[in-house]
């Protein structure tokens, strides 16, 4: 049987968060009069462990969504040629507007540029950078999916 051991690093991180919460509890007890002046820092260790490990699953919580936001902008031809590591960001417009759909693959081109890369005759791919995520360690890139000379379907993912 193998045991799952946690880093010293966590525990410790919740004792500083509950330092600061261990005394306002006790300033709350105090202001409203809850206990009498000896059971009051008993009683305000219960808060303080409870409210410090809330703390702590807020701030990795919060973390996680701080790392993986990305701002979404709309399409602009000027800043998909200059800014190719943040072509990501203009990937949902392209995606949700629809804007290939029924495009010959000449078209396309003349809107994204040359830069792209071929699978085969129906399928061709843009890099788009890297994507801010918590385990994202590969660009994306935007697949365009041709039949009969025209764009049907575009996609994206992690290359």
């Amino acid at each position: 049987m193998k045991l799952i051991t946690m880093s010293y690093e966590v525990p410790l991180f919740i004792l500083i968060l509950a330092i600061p919460v261990y005394f306002l509890s006790i300033w709350f007890l105090k202001k409203f009069k809850l206990g009498n002046e000896k059971n009051r820092k008993f009683l305000a260790i219960i808060p303080a462990i409870i409210l410090s490990a809330i703390l702590f699953g807020g701030i990795i919580l919060l973390w996680i969504f701080s790392v993986s936001y990305y701002p979404k902008t709309d399409f602009n031809k000027q800043e998909w040629a200059s800014n190719k590591q943040e072509r990501y960001k203009m990937s949902n417009d392209i995606m949700e507007s629809n804007l290939l759909i029924g495009k010959t693959k000449d078209e396309v081109i003349s809107l994204m540029g040359n830069d792209f890369y071929k699978y085969d005759d129906n399928h061709i791919a843009y890099g788009l950078g890297f994507v801010p995520g918590l385990f994202k360690i590969d660009p994306d890139v935007l697949d365009i999916y041709f039949k009969n000379g025209k764009v049907y379907k575009v996609g994206q993912h992690e290359s």
